[in-house]
């Protein structure tokens, strides 16, 4: 915080702001408010703790929390220690030169210390999750959750721990759910001591160094302590003292609040959710196993942290930033080592959009890179993968996305180069039709060997004979059409906003638009919902991205079958046979709003600052956080 404020990145709020819904709407519509995105120290909460939320909102408060000037950096600080580690040694002194270094990383390794630490200055006589700030984010959300919650398992069988980051809803005020989703690796701790037919020890840490929260999201390997990466990043050995009523667990000596208890796994599971989520659409409730709190310690200057999550972009997005730079040189020099670069786009949501470039030198190597990488720790639930040409060879840099994308489309056969695969995918995916498991896409525009050449591939020119006006006026269920792409940037690729109203019509849309004139040359056709404005292409691919199963809901139209169409748009049970809940998006509610603008002038915000949510109040469904089929 001392850091924040001196770099005139915090603003702190001395007025009262109620934890519930307030907080968070004030939150979101700083965090997506440009140059006035600040972290904010909410001071007056109602309770006796203030709240701390968007700390990690930007790249530059990010590259505070890690102590670096760029991300890049810790990712060029890895590199340089898995090389010296990799790199032959040819003689006694080479290998000798080694131990200082080794040295240096066996120093960041974590301890345990004895005696109490910091963040148990103060045992709450009488444990009450009440008695914290604890945020209702979201109109929907089915009550308070903790947001930004270190939680520490051990496995039972061999004492390894594990950080992981698990949203907790509260239910009583020594009860809360714990959101483990049964490809994360505290669920198969769960599932140990449910075999041995022991209470599983718990305990979760807020705040303390921003590195402790950083690094239980990192998509560790499963035998890698989470507090050595804090360690490395840090650059010093993360302390950790034992907790009170659970003392197999360890906990950071400096965190602001120790919430300790335990899972019984003899216990009935508690319905949890709703809650808005980091996908801009809520999660739907599910049975989770119950944590019952038997302590909650604290620092005396206790400060709590939280996030919010929804509609991107949020907090989380740069979370993921940084987890995209540090983590490219391990893929890279374990899995696959001709990746260049990687980027995960804001609109994908983290997994569902990935773009890759790769040294490409021999036929077949994108298919390579693809297996490789839906092989590759948490990328398995990756959705589109999108690989190019690095730049070394000639290649565009990956952040530059309409010069990446009109290479990647000239590359592009959309028959033979677009590959479909499924596989287990994000428990979060609403659009699979069996959770956790559904469809995947790679569109490799890689440039191509002769081998992999079936038909001569040229640069796109739109046709004069094309008209968006004259399709639409053709189809009237066509709400709008965006051929931005093709027109200014000769991207051969057209989005189509909708309204879909019988079963087989996004198909049958896409039969007749191959049809028109002047579609010779397009190689995608991207059907989104008729009440999502097909001109805003960060809002196209947020929704398409999203409501997309690849393997499902892809057809190629056209006199040759040359044209890709993918089917973005919401399913139903009436129109598509779908049986599983859809989920509706996230904007907060008109009483939240209104109480916002009008304590907006005792803020210190300065200008007010209008609610993100009126932008997307006509895309949102009819029903509550499920919704109607009949809409």
């Amino acid at each position: 915080m001392d850091a924040l404020e001196q770099a005139g990145e915090l603003v702190r709020i001395k007025a009262f702001v109620d934890p519930v819904l307030e907080i968070a709407e004030i939150t979101d519509r700083v965090s997506k408010s440009g140059d006035r995105n600040k972290a904010l120290l909410f001071e007056n909460t109602g309770t006796g703790f203030p709240v701390l939320i968007n700390a990690m909102g930007s790249d530059k408060r990010m590259c505070i929390a890690l102590g670096v000037q760029h991300l890049d950096d810790a990712m060029n600080d890895i590199d340089g220690l898995l090389k010296k580690m990799s790199t032959p040694k040819k003689g006694l002194l080479e290998k000798l030169a080694m131990l200082p270094e080794l040295g240096k990383f066996a120093s960041y390794m974590p301890k345990v210390v004895s005696g109490r630490g910091a963040c148990q200055e103060v045992v709450m006589e009488k444990p009450d999750m009440s008695k914290l700030p604890v945020l209702k984010c979201w109109p929907e959300d089915g009550g308070p959750f903790v947001t930004l919650p270190s939680i520490h398992t051990k496995d039972p069988n061999t004492g390894m721990r594990n950080i992981g980051m698990y949203r907790m809803q509260v239910f009583e005020p020594t009860m809360t759910g714990m959101h483990w989703h049964k490809h994360k690796v505290s669920a198969r701790h769960f599932n140990e001591y449910k075999k041995l037919g022991k209470r599983m020890p718990v305990a979760v840490a807020l705040g303390g160094d921003p590195v402790y929260t950083y690094s239980a999201t990192a998509p560790l390997p499963e035998n890698v302590d989470e507090y050595m990466l804090a360690g490395f990043l840090r650059k010093k050995k993360v302390e950790l003292v034992r907790c009170i009523t659970q003392p197999e667990i360890e906990v950071p000596s400096d965190a602001d609040f120790i919430i300790e208890g335990y899972v019984d796994p003899s216990e009935e599971l508690i319905w949890e959710g709703p809650f808005g989520d980091h996908t801009g659409y809520y999660s739907l409730p599910d049975w989770y196993p119950r944590f019952h709190v038997t302590a909650i310690t604290h620092r005396k200057d206790a400060i709590y942290p939280a996030t919010i999550v929804g509609i991107p972009p949020q907090e989380d997005a740069w979370i993921g930033k940084a987890t995209e730079r540090i983590f490219l040189t391990p893929i890279k020099m374990t899995m696959v080592p001709e990746i260049t670069d990687m980027n995960m786009p804001v609109e994908g949501v983290f997994h569902n959009l990935v773009i890759a470039t790769i040294d490409k030198e021999y036929a077949g190597q994108g298919q390579k890179v693809m297996n490789a990488m839906w092989g590759a720790g948490q990328m398995m639930f990756n959705k589109i993968l999108v690989l190019a040409n690095g730049v070394g060879q000639n290649g565009i840099k990956i952040d530059d996305y309409k010069n990446l994308a009109r290479e990647v489309f000239n590359n592009l056969n959309p028959v033979t180069d677009v590959y479909f695969s499924q596989g287990p995918m994000d428990v979060l995916d609403h659009s699979c039709s069996k959770m956790g498991f559904g469809g995947k896409m790679c569109i490799d525009g890689t440039r191509k060997t002769e081998e992999e050449i079936s038909t001569p591939l040229l640069p796109y020119k739109i046709p004069a004979d094309f008209s968006a006006g004259r399709m639409a006026a053709a189809h009237t269920e066509i709400a709008g059409i965006n051929d931005r792409l093709m027109r200014e940037w000769e991207i051969p690729v057209l989005f189509v906003a909708m309204k879909k109203d019988r079963p087989g019509h996004v198909a049958e849309l896409h039969e007749k638009l191959c049809k028109e004139p002047g579609m010779s040359g397009i190689k995608m056709v991207l059907y989104v919902e008729h009440t999502v404005n097909a001109g805003d292409i960060a809002d196209v691919l947020w929704r398409f991205c999203n409501n997309l199963d690849p393997k499902r809901d892809h057809m190629y139209g056209g006199p040759q079958r040359l044209i890709l169409g993918l089917d973005g748009t919401r399913k139903t049970k009436t129109h598509d046979n779908f049986d599983r809940p859809w989920p509706n998006i996230i904007v907060a509610d008109d009483a939240t709003i209104d109480a916002v603008d009008k304590k907006w002038p005792t803020l210190g915000l300065g200008e007010l600052l209008n609610s993100p949510s009126f932008r997307y109040k006509t895309q949102l469904y009819r029903g509550g956080a499920t919704v109607l089929d009949s809409e």
